[in-house]
């Protein structure tokens, strides 16, 4: 039995990209609890595998949407909710950064690849807010989007991501302040290093789980399941009253000083 019970309630999700992206561990917990799901993916190149990996729910709505542009994002909600037939939460968990942008001196990061990476992973959570907020009801509505740890220290190899995540991390509250007064929360989740498609383009990516493993009061890595289940609650009536909050889910790595 789910431990939450999200019967009734419907979201989109931005993100899923194979069965070992974090954006998948949160919507098989959402699925779990009862929510209704759609998913929108960037390219065509990329339909194909995400449907493998959402067809264990069924046949959920698909649809095309690069996030970067405003006008695909309002016409995937358009498509989504029309299937779903209602909207309560959103899943943001987009980032990105050209591969010669992550490693080596951030002194080297090109404005070109400063550009992609701040828009792919903060710039997005924008236009995904502001157009999901037309379709939540009186009642309101919940976003969560991922963040890591390196958008306030430097992790070595994370590079111009580190900015984007602080970027995104500021972009969190900004909307919580905007959107409060219709009932809409926006919070994120700062998931500890998990073993993810996007985690091999990052230089330093195993050290990285060994210091936390070894620092951690926890004394382990957090798994994709601790991230889903802290998303789900934030995604939950149990958390009507945060917003504009980082939850950090990375077994008290973070509080540590040595």
């Amino acid at each position: 039995m789910p431990r939450l019970d999200l019967t009734g309630k419907k979201g989109v999700v931005f993100g899923v990209a194979n069965a070992r992206s974090i954006a998948w561990a949160i919507s098989e917990a959402l699925a779990d609890a009862g929510a209704e799901l759609a998913f929108a993916y960037q390219t065509e190149r990329l339909l194909e595998p995400v449907k493998k990996t959402v067809s264990s729910l069924g046949g959920p709505c698909l649809v095309q949407c690069d996030a970067t542009d405003p006008a695909q994002v309002e016409a995937a909600y358009e498509t989504a909710v029309s299937a779903l037939g209602g909207l309560d939460f959103v899943v943001h968990s987009i980032a990105y950064a050209e591969r010669d942008d992550l490693g080596g001196d951030f002194s080297k990061t090109g404005i070109d690849g400063f550009r992609t990476a701040l828009e792919v992973s903060a710039y997005t959570m924008i236009p995904i807010t502001a157009f999901a907020v037309p379709h939540m009801g009186e009642d309101g509505g919940a976003i969560v989007t991922l963040t890591f740890d390196a958008s306030e220290k430097v992790y070595p190899g994370y590079n111009v991501m580190g900015t984007a995540k602080a970027a995104l991390e500021n972009t969190v509250r900004q909307l919580a302040a905007e959107f409060g007064p219709k009932a809409i929360r926006v919070n994120a989740v700062s998931a500890g290093p998990l073993p993810t498609l996007a985690a091999r383009s990052i230089p330093g990516f195993n050290e990285m789980r060994r210091s936390h493993a070894a620092r951690a009061p926890i004394g382990r890595n957090i798994t994709h399941k601790e991230v889903a289940d802290a998303a789900v609650f934030l995604l939950s009536d149990l958390s009507t009253g945060i917003t504009g909050h980082v939850l950090p889910v990375d077994g008290g790595y973070g509080i540590m000083g040595i």
